[in-house]
């Protein structure tokens, strides 16, 4: 019988290199060349892609998916997204470069991905969509540099994802806003957070630097700006107030606060609160709202968004206005669990 074949040591290799797996652990690396004898390369992976390149006169290590990485982050297209997808992308980073840094983008192939995909993240498959994203965008870097001609990520199809379908119950919602209330100075911010959240379905990017000249109690207006709008273009929103909103608003108002801070939502020490600060606290207060009963599953920050869809659906029978499609709204954020029809006659 033919020795089973070990595919993983070969990933993001040339074309007519070869990887030979070693009883002791190592690899050696050969290369093919055409109409000629294997060439040894060693066991390091790195010194034997540099040698390949150096035989093929393609200058060594130019435009690996670590450089394209460096070059990405210079580009207006990186400076132009939000702080919260700049730390994403870095996040995401971590595992790609791990796996595929030191790879030329020309030697990538669109196996090189699928395999990437289905078995370097086959324990986290939406993470993995999340880091062939960003390095399609490497990709797309390399193309407007003339090292590639296609992109190979758009043309292996992603790992399914299954959207979510639960919100938080107005019951278990309203009891997590009342025990955050009971804490800290700290968490009566999540909870107000929360709440805002809930009743006016925005985005916590959209309203986690709002300021107090932003609140319109005279008009009964809230004014924020709306995130993703594809073409760079901005798209103010008015949301009107109604009752709650009205009483959430004259208690954000009452916030003690420094003179000089125009913020609403701040921290202990008076300052804005920053994105790292309200995820360490929301995920912290989350945990142990389980371990307490307060609440009987796990909810999201973002699924607050869905609640608001759900509820308006419900109080006024159609979708909000979230997105420049309501098809978008409806597939994304509506988790109603009835249908409701009415009959003719």
């Amino acid at each position: 019988m033919g020795r089973r074949r070990e595919r993983a040591s070969g990933f993001g290799l040339l074309p007519r290199m070869e990887a030979r797996p070693r009883k002791n652990g190592l690899v050696t690396y050969r290369y093919h060349p055409v109409g000629g004898k294997p060439i040894n390369l060693g066991t390091d992976r790195t010194a034997a892609i540099q040698a390949v390149l150096e035989m093929n006169h393609v200058p060594t290590l130019q435009g690996t998916i670590r450089e394209l990485w460096d070059l990405y982050q210079k580009t207006a297209r990186w400076t132009a997204l939000a702080e919260r997808t700049k730390k994403d992308y870095e996040s995401y980073s971590v595992k790609l470069m791990e796996v595929m840094g030191e790879v030329p983008a020309a030697a990538v192939r669109p196996t090189d991905i699928a395999r990437f995909l289905r078995v370097e993240r086959a324990d986290a498959p939406v993470r993995g969509n999340r880091e062939i994203a960003l390095l399609s965008n490497l990709m797309n870097v390399a193309i407007e540099r003339g090292l590639i001609d296609a992109n190979p990520c758009k043309q292996v199809k992603k790992n399914s994802e299954r959207a979510r379908t639960e919100a938080p119950e107005p019951a278990e919602l309203r009891a997590f806003l009342d025990w955050l209330e009971a804490g800290s100075p700290a968490r009566k911010t999540l909870a107000l957070m929360a709440e805002f959240a809930a009743l006016a379905g925005s985005r916590r990017v959209e309203f986690l630097a709002l300021q107090v000249s932003q609140i319109d109690m005279q008009a009964g207006e809230i004014r924020l700006m709306r995130a993703k709008q594809h073409g760079g273009t901005k798209r103010a929103e008015n949301i009107a107030m109604g009752p709650a909103m009205l009483d959430l608003a004259k208690r954000l108002l009452q916030l003690p606060r420094p003179e000089t801070s125009l913020h609403v939502f701040i921290n202990q020490h008076g300052s804005p609160l920053t994105e790292s600060g309200f995820t360490t606290g929301w995920q912290r207060a989350m945990v142990e709202a389980l371990e307490t009963k307060v609440i009987s599953r796990r909810f999201t920050f973002h699924d607050l968004r869905a609640y608001y869809t759900t509820q308006h659906k419900a109080r006024y029978g159609a979708l909000p206005e979230l997105h420049a499609s309501s098809a978008t709204t409806a597939r994304v954020y509506d988790r109603s669990k009835v249908s409701k029809r009415q009959s003719l006659g």
